[in-house]
């Protein structure tokens, strides 16, 4: 734990008993400047004494995108439903890196921050959603060399670009959720902090990343539809390239899983949030 922080966190008042009965929202709200704070340190930690910096947010999707086209792609030929290949992968990376480290930074955020959790009160939910809001600024950097995909490939502009920005929404909300319940499960159980990264490798393949949806037979589609970034990368996709096939209702459940997901994950968080301290 760094000393700004600590002394950051003495300043605020002790009211832990003044916000036993206020509701998340409320709870963010009002320590929304130790959100932002810790979201920022947690960007700045994560690019510390780098060489390259900020750099890696475009590199790391940028790179992978390159090998999928090339294996892929063009060895293995799995079709891109008529997208340009570097568009195809590099449009559902873009997401992927995002939900993959949020879902790792945000379920390890209050194992890391145990010093922080015994020394004084304050909404611990905010250190996953820190997390994911610290992460989100790699995203919209990357988001930026899509401009320059649109223009090369002469991709036409049209209303679905607008989605592209709306589509963040959900997908920060499943990042977030799928984190903060994996935080409450790894202060107990610490097997977690080996399950996620196995977790992500598996969870890549079952995700249309390397092959759109309709790869699949139809009546084998709803196995994808259940994993919610099925329909949020296959949305993606659509906001860059109109032409390319999107299942609404598979958006659709996406969105409510996601909902389900978000609901479950607080719910179990607040269940157990008086005892961290203890156990941490």
């Amino acid at each position: 734990m760094d000393t700004v922080t600590v002394t950051y966190m003495h300043e605020k008042p002790r009211v832990m008993k003044n916000y036993a009965k206020c509701s998340t929202l409320l709870e963010l709200w009002e320590y929304r400047e130790l959100f932002y704070f810790l979201a920022w340190r947690d960007m700045k930690v994560r690019y510390k004494q780098t060489v390259l910096g900020v750099l890696w947010a475009i590199m790391q999707p940028l790179f992978t995108m390159l090998i999928f086209t090339v294996v892929f792609g063009r060895v293995a030929n799995i079709s891109s439903e008529g997208v340009p290949k570097p568009v195809f992968y590099f449009s559902a990376l873009l997401p992927w890196f995002y939900f993959s480290s949020t879902l790792t930074n945000a379920g390890m955020s209050l194992v890391s921050s145990a010093g922080l959790l015994t020394k004084i009160y304050f909404p611990r939910i905010i250190l996953p959603a820190a997390a994911a809001l610290g992460s989100l600024v790699d995203f919209m950097i990357g988001s930026v060399l899509l401009i320059g995909f649109i223009v090369y490939y002469d991709i036409p502009i049209g209303w679905n670009l607008l989605l592209w920005p709306i589509l963040v929404l959900p997908l920060t909300v499943l990042a977030f959720g799928s984190g903060t319940f994996l935080a409450a499960l790894n202060v107990k159980y610490r097997d977690i902090k080996y399950a996620i990264p196995f977790g992500i490798q598996l969870l890549l393949f079952v995700t249309p990343i390397i092959y759109p949806t309709n790869v699949f037979p139809e009546r084998f589609q709803w196995l994808l539809a259940i994993n919610p970034l099925s329909g949020l990368i296959e949305s993606f996709r659509y906001a860059l390239v109109p032409k390319y096939p999107v299942h609404w209702d598979v958006l659709g459940l996406s969105l409510a899983v996601t909902t389900v997901i978000l609901v479950g994950a607080v719910w179990y968080f607040k269940r157990t949030e008086k005892a961290f301290a203890d156990i941490v």
